[in-house]
Formats: structure tokens, C-alpha cells, sequence
């Protein structure tokens, strides 16, 4: 298990699905988490919990991160709950609005846009300056494979994963030299509350398209960032690693 103690993490996102498995994988590596999230105050407690069962502790700090302003405020208080340092950037938060292009509407298009991307955006220039401080920190950033293959129904996910990755690779090769590495992990479909709607044939289609016969779990995505965030990736960077049971390459 990567060894994370004495890190300090922030994770966007961390209420549901991947965000919180992944607090809780890197809260068992022993680093201390900040919980943030949206709207759903209840998930993030429950999230809170899991990461102190993990035997780490936890700080929930609420804040959409497509705001300027929150996006700011909460990378501050991550600073402050980790005694004025932050190591590690976990940019999760993300929403779908599925919808076929010729009936995507703007709003649709924007929503998601703002928040899977800008926001990683917002946050990641806000955790910049620290972390150049310090002269270490990891960034991961979540991806998709409908960013790397696309995805019939998701132009607006498609766009907005493929942005992450050119971000991503972007943000390696500006903060190198600070000792800042940026990667991204692309996950195939993973059952949560965001994949909930998907329908059941559709499921059943995607499911013959994976090699290994099965879909991917929360944890299994977890364990990929908490491998790319930890010191044994301290020479990967501007990398996406995708964790989709050979999906993509089938």
C-alpha cells in the first residue's frame, strides 16, 4: 500500500462514488483528507466517518468548485486543516448531462463544462502557488475513457474528460520543475451514483466490450490515484492511466 503519512490531501468531490473510495484508500495510506463537496452535507459526513475508520482524519469543506470564489476558499481551508501545506489534489467533482448533440441543449453543454473542467481548472490554480512553495505536490486529475474514445450521448463528458487530459499533460510539463507531477486516471464504467441512469441494455453492451468480464469498482480507481499520488510515481508525470479492464484496447 502506497504510504501517504504525514500528506495532506484534498479531494473534490469526495461525497460519492470515486471521491469518497478515494478518501478512504488514501486516508488508510495515512494521509489526512479534506472531504470537499457540493450540496449533499449527509454523503460527505458519511464519507468523514469512513475516512476516520480508515484511521485518518477528516475536514469537510464544502464549496462548488466552478466558482471562482469557492474555488479559492476551499483550497484555502484544505491549506489551513493541513497546517498551512497541501500535497496532494485529487480533482473528482464532476456531473453528467447525457444527451444526444442534436438535442444537447447549452445549458447542458455549460453545466457540465463548468464543473468537470473548469473546475479542475479553478482549483488546480489555487493549489499551484502552495504547492510551487513547497516545491512538491501531486496532482490527479479524473478522467474518463469517453475522453479518450468518446461516447455516443455524452459530447459534453466526452469534451470536457478530453480537456482534463490536455490539462493535465499541460500542467506537467509547467510545474516539472518545481517537483509537481500531474497525471490523470481515465476510468471505463464504474457503477456509482453518476452511471445509476445509465439503462440496464446499454450496461449489459458495454459489459461484452471489457476483456476481464466485468466492470470496475470505486476502489480499483482509487487504488490507481492513490499509486499516482504517492512518492512511488515521483518519476510519472503528464501520464493518463486508464483503469477500464481493458476496454479500451479491446
Amino acid at each position: 500500500m502506497a504510504r501517504l503519512e504525514g500528506k495532506t490531501a484534498l479531494i473534490t468531490g469526495a461525497g460519492r462514488g470515486i471521491g469518497r473510495a478515494t478518501a478512504i484508500r488514501l486516508a488508510a495510506g495515512g494521509a489526512r483528507i479534506a472531504i470537499n463537496y457540493k450540496g449533499n452535507t449527509a454523503a460527505a459526513e458519511e464519507t468523514k466517518r469512513a475516512v476516520e475508520a480508515a484511521g485518518s482524519e477528516g475536514a469537510l469543506i464544502q464549496g462548488d468548485v466552478s466558482v471562482d470564489a469557492d474555488a479559492d476558499r476551499v483550497v484555502k481551508e484544505a491549506l489551513a486543516f493541513g497546517g498551512g501545506k497541501l500535497d496532494i489534489l485529487v480533482n473528482n467533482a464532476g456531473i453528467t448531462r447525457d444527451n444526444l448533440l442534436l438535442r444537447m441543449s447549452a445549458e447542458e453543454w455549460d453545466a457540465v463544462l463548468d464543473l468537470n473542467l473548469r473546475g479542475a481548472f479553478l482549483v488546480t490554480k489555487a493549489a499551484m502557488r502552495p504547492m510551487m512553495k513547497q516545491r512538491a505536490g501531486r496532482i490527479v486529475n479524473v478522467s474518463s475513457i469517453a475522453g479518450v474514445m468518446g461516447n455516443a450521448g455524452q459530447a459534453n463528458y466526452s469534451a470536457a474528460k478530453a480537456g482534463l487530459i490536455a490539462f493535465t499533460k499541460t500542467v506537467a510539463r509547467e510545474m516539472a520543475s518545481r517537483n509537481i507531477t500531474a497525471n490523470a486516471v481515465a476510468p471505463g464504467f464504474v457503477p456509482t451514483d453518476l452511471t445509476s441512469i445509465v439503462p440496464q441494455d446499454v450496461q449489459d453492451a458495454m459489459l461484452k466490450q471489457i476483456p476481464l468480464g466485468r466492470f470496475g469498482t470505486a476502489l480499483d480507481v482509487a487504488n490507481a490515484i492513490a499509486f499516482l499520488a504517492s512518492d512511488e510515481a515521483s518519476y510519472i508525470t503528464g501520464q493518463v492511466l486508464i483503469v477500464d479492464g481493458g476496454m479500451v484496447t479491446a
